[in-house]
C-alpha cells in the first residue's frame, strides 16, 4: 500500500495504465494499491480519461458491474499518424536507399526504437476494434514491427521461420510461391507456437504482390486459425494485382527507378478513410 499525494498518485496511475494496455484492471486494484476509497479512485480515473483523450494518448474504457474496471486502449489520432508517415515517406525517397532490382533499403529505419514505437502505435490504432489472440510475422525484418505492435495490443508474438529449427520441436511446413519472383519457397511454424482456432493479426514490413502473406494465410489453415487482420508497413503500388485483398498499409511505394535512383512514396490505404469509419 502506498500513501501518495493526489498529484503523485495520478502520475503513477497513468504509468500503471500505460504499461498495461488492453488489460482490465478492477478499481479495487487501485484502491488497495494506494489505500484510497473507490470514489477517490474514480475521480482520478476521470481526470486521466479526459487528459488521455484530449492529448491523443488513447481511450480509457470503463466497464461496469461486479467484474468491471477500467481498460486503457492506446490510440493515436489519424492526423497525427499521417504527419509521422509523411516524414517516413520522405526518408524512404532518399536516393541512396534504392538498390539494384528496384528494392529499397529500410533496415536503418526499422532499427530505430522511436520509429518502431510510432509504427506499432499506429498499427494498434488501426486494429484496436478487432479481437486478436496473437501477432504473427515472418522472419526477419518483420519481427521488430510485430513486437512493437504487440506491445500496444498486449499480445504475444508468433514468428514464422523460413526453415524448421530443431529447438522448436515438431512443426508444420508449407511451400508457397513468392509474389515478387515467382520462386517456390518454404515457411515453417512450430506446432507449440500457436493454438488451434486462434485469431491472428499478420504484420509484415513490405508487400510486393503479397505472396509471403498469402503463404502465412495458407499455413494458418493447418492450425484452423483465422486471419483477423493484416498490417503492412510499405506496400508496392507497381503490381497489377495483390494476392491479399483486405489489408492495412501505412505507406505505398508508387514508383521506384534503380537507374535514376528515384522513388515516390506516399501514405498507404490506412489514411484513405477517416477515424471512426
Amino acid at each position: 500500500m502506498k500513501k501518495l499525494k493526489r498529484s503523485a498518485r495520478l502520475v503513477e496511475m497513468t504509468q500503471y495504465l500505460l504499461s498495461r494496455p488492453h488489460t482490465l484492471i478492477p478499481l479495487t486494484t487501485f484502491a488497495e494499491r494506494y489505500g484510497s476509497a473507490k470514489s477517490s479512485i474514480s475521480e482520478d480515473l476521470a481526470i486521466i480519461k479526459e487528459v488521455s483523450e484530449e492529448e491523443g494518448l488513447g481511450e480509457l474504457l470503463t466497464l461496469a458491474g461486479a467484474a468491471g474496471g477500467v481498460k486503457f486502449v492506446p490510440k493515436v489520432p489519424q492526423e497525427q499518424s499521417l504527419q509521422f508517415v509523411q516524414h517516413i515517406c520522405r526518408l524512404l525517397e532518399q536516393p541512396e536507399r534504392i538498390l539494384p532490382g528496384e528494392f529499397m533499403y529500410m533496415s536503418d529505419i526499422l532499427g530505430q526504437p522511436g520509429i518502431l514505437n510510432e509504427i506499432g502505435k499506429t498499427f494498434a490504432s488501426a486494429f484496436y476494434r478487432r479481437d486478436f489472440d496473437v501477432v504473427m510475422t515472418v522472419e526477419t525484418k518483420g519481427i521488430p514491427l510485430a513486437y512493437a505492435t504487440a506491445s500496444y495490443l498486449n499480445l504475444p508474438v508468433v514468428i514464422v521461420r523460413r526453415d524448421n529449427r530443431v529447438t522448436e520441436g515438431s512443426a508444420v511446413s508449407i511451400n508457397y510461391v513468392s509474389g515478387s519472383n515467382k520462386r517456390i519457397q518454404t515457411m515453417s511454424l512450430a506446432r507449440r507456437a500457436l493454438k488451434e482456432e486462434s485469431r491472428v493479426l499478420i504484420i509484415d514490413d513490405f508487400m510486393r504482390a503479397g505472396g509471403t502473406i498469402r503463404g502465412m494465410m495458407d499455413l494458418l489453415q493447418e492450425f484452423r486459425a483465422k486471419v483477423a487482420g493484416v498490417g503492412v508497413f510499405v506496400e508496392s503500388g507497381e503490381v497489377d494485382e495483390h494476392l491479399v485483398d483486405d489489408y492495412v498499409s501505412l505507406a505505398r511505394l508508387k514508383v521506384v527507378d534503380s537507374r535514376s535512383r528515384q522513388a515516390t512514396v506516399v501514405p498507404g490505404n490506412y489514411f484513405d478513410v477517416k477515424d471512426g469509419e
